[in-house]
């Protein structure tokens, strides 16, 4: 009933695309007496998370009045948000990852990733770190695939970025 009541054409992955965010129930576990579901809730806002929460909780309040004597709790663990609000403060670093890419004859391409990245997790651990690419291709889908010609040439950006870091240290 609670799953049922949230929207079926938006806020989901697979209705939204691009800088859109969504919630998806990832995990859900259950006997007679007990259910637990667990949700991701991704944007690249940070305040539209505390949004996609109270909605939940207020989807699960509506669906506990259907169901006198039953109880439910929400609890919100950060998990991932947008590495822009650290990374914005250092311009350097995606400047000097774009001059690596320049040297190693690979057209730098700004983009935004929908999920969660280790990039982002070290960036609010006070490391700032955009993400790089490797030659990953279509990422978490059954296409998913890797290059090795371009992963060989982000080991060469690799290679330019160090030498980047130490000509400006």
């Amino acid at each position: 009933s609670f799953l049922e009541s949230l929207p079926h054409d938006g806020l989901s992955p697979e209705t939204t695309e691009g800088r859109e965010g969504f919630f998806h129930p990832v995990h859900i576990e259950g006997i007679a007496e007990k259910v637990t579901i667990q949700f991701i809730l991704r944007d690249f806002v940070t305040a539209k998370l505390a949004e996609y929460a109270a909605y939940l909780k207020q989807k699960l309040d509506e669906t506990l009045t259907r169901y006198p004597g039953a109880k439910a709790a929400i609890e919100v663990k950060e998990q991932y948000r947008n590495m822009k609000e650290v990374i914005s403060q250092y311009p350097f670093i995606t400047g000097y990852a774009m001059e690596a890419m320049k040297r190693a004859g690979v057209e730098p391409e700004l983009s935004s990733a929908r999920g969660g990245t280790d990039g982002s997790r070290l960036s609010f651990m006070g490391l700032p770190c955009p993400n790089l690419f490797t030659g990953e291709m279509a990422f978490h889908g059954k296409h998913e695939y890797v290059s090795v010609q371009d992963m060989m040439k982000s080991v060469e950006t690799i290679v330019h970025l160090a030498m980047i870091w130490e000509e400006n240290g």
